[in-house]
């Protein structure tokens, strides 16, 4: 996209999100106390993988002594 239109669809998304919050202001702060809880299962399955993905940082077995 050229310049000047990439500048034009910024300026209208943030009118268009400013209209959208202001006019829907009570059913977005509704909404929030449960997207907020299903933040936390979103972030688990993205943040760590799925399940499995505790603790495997490096694979090498653990050294047998320090004196060989």
């Amino acid at each position: 996209m050229a310049g000047r239109a990439k500048i034009g669809w910024i300026v209208f998304a943030v009118i268009a999100a400013f209209y959208l919050l202001s006019e829907h202001r009570a059913h977005f702060l509704g909404a929030l106390p449960f997207l907020l809880l299903l933040a936390c299962p979103l972030m688990h399955l993205f943040m760590h993988g799925g399940h499995g993905g505790h603790g495997h940082g490096d694979d090498k077995p653990p050294d047998k002594g320090e004196g060989k």
